[in-house]
């Protein structure tokens, strides 16, 4: 490799961040150019009136490879859900766990009345099966969309509409689960193996410390400068709002739509899973502790969230904070859904759940309405994303796009783009 090579880097989201960290510690000069005031593009946490408040309901896979291998999870001060969730009817609220995790949920497992014993029996085989192969092998095996595959399973109607559509809904933004069956497989595997967590400060705190882990190798980190333009040419000219500067290499790390914009690589994808999260606030916890409460019948609100019973941190000492997803790709909460409508929803949901109390005074906090919170993953996409090479000259590609739409997807392929510069070197 030729001496300190100078890289940009187009984009301070997961993927750019990681890939800034590992080509500064080789040894490249590295600036990323980021158009916002912070990092972490669609990672991001606002904190007001006390209140903790991720870009969307967002959490952390602790048994992702990328995860582990890229961040100090002790520093984070994670907090997890318990495994499982609460499936959620009106006028009835049931457990459904993982016993081998959650040994105090056994009881309320083994009696769920809304999955059969054969479905407990097949998810535990089902457990068996991911837990064997490596995240390569999944993403290459064979695909079919979600809910054929758990029906080839021969899991019942009733667990797939009761608890896995709604679950993976939030998972996906998809609960009529047209999905590809990698990412249930992959996923699940990593809630077997791991815990699903909040930062005590927000799951901005991840972006956070990728940020001072690049500045630590040597990166440089220009905000609020966004890129015009990136042309490959003896090297690569970089055109920003505020400089044009030349590169040896750039790394494109920007959202899809931007991507495609800048490298011209038309297989980005950038059909988007659409959501809308109701941040709202009580005076009293629910009262099933921190598992997840899915909404068995119907999607509004797909699911909620105890952050606070979870983590603490994320609301005043005299409140509690909850957060309500409505999937708005599906029709039933488009992303112009007044406030007044999503609050009525998810009221009209809690008081539905829990009969015995009252959410007349459930306030709202906040609202996210994400336009493209992932690119859609259906069946076969995985096949033919980018790979970190595709663009033109020294211009290299890191995002989920070029994976799959994930935490891991959008760190795996910071390592793997740098590791591409420096290879070319």
């Amino acid at each position: 490799m030729d001496d300190s090579p100078s890289v940009a880097v187009v984009g301070a989201g997961l993927a750019g961040l990681v890939a800034a960290r590992h080509l500064a510690s080789a040894g490249a000069d590295v600036t990323v150019f980021e158009r916002r005031e912070s990092v972490g593009g669609r990672v991001r946490t606002r904190h007001r009136d006390g209140f903790t408040l991720d870009r969307g309901f967002q959490v952390l896979f602790t048994a992702y490879p990328a995860v582990r291998r890229e961040l100090d999870l002790n520093a984070l001060d994670l907090h997890a859900f318990s495994p499982g969730a609460v499936i959620a009817r009106p006028g009835e609220r049931s457990t459904l766990s993982d016993p081998l995790r959650d040994p105090f949920s056994l009881t309320e497992t083994l009696f769920n009345r809304e999955v059969t014993t054969t479905d407990k029996l097949r998810t535990l085989a089902l457990r068996q099966h991911v837990g064997s192969q490596t995240e390569a092998e999944i993403f290459d095996s064979p695909d079919a969309p979600i809910d054929d595959y758990l029906r080839d399973w021969g899991f019942s109607e009733r667990y797939i509409d009761s608890f896995v559509a709604p679950f993976y809904g939030g998972i996906t933004l998809d609960r009529s689960l047209d999905t590809s069956k990698r990412v249930f497989e992959y996923t699940f595997k990593a809630m077997s193996e791991g815990r699903v967590a909040l930062p005590a400060e927000g799951m901005g705190a991840v972006p956070a410390q990728l940020a001072a882990r690049a500045r630590d190798a040597g990166a440089t980190i220009r905000l609020n400068e966004a890129v015009a333009a990136v042309t490959p040419e003896d090297g690569v000219t970089v055109e920003s709002e505020a400089r044009t500067t030349d590169h040896d290499a750039v790394v494109v790390a920007t959202d899809p739509r931007t991507a495609r914009r800048l490298t011209g690589v038309a297989s980005i994808p950038t059909t988007a899973r659409s959501a809308v999260t109701l941040y709202c606030a009580t005076e009293t916890p629910l009262d099933s502790g921190k598992k997840i409460h899915l909404n068995a019948a119907g999607p509004r609100p797909n699911v909620v969230a105890p952050l606070s019973t979870v983590a603490p941190s994320y609301a005043p000492d005299d409140r509690h904070l909850l957060a309500a997803t409505f999937l708005a790709g599906d029709g039933t909460a488009p992303l112009d859904t007044s406030d007044d409508d999503l609050l009525a929803a998810t009221r009209d949901a809690l008081d539905s759940w829990f009969p015995e109390r009252q959410f007349g005074r459930l306030e709202r906090v906040h609202t996210d309405r994400i336009e493209f919170a992932q690119f859609a993953q259906p069946p076969g996409i995985h096949d033919d994303l980018p790979d970190a090479r595709d663009p033109s000259g020294p211009v290299y590609l890191a995002g989920d796009y070029t994976a799959w739409s994930s935490i891991q997807g959008a760190m795996r392929s910071g390592r793997e783009a740098a590791a591409a510069v420096l290879d070319d070197r």
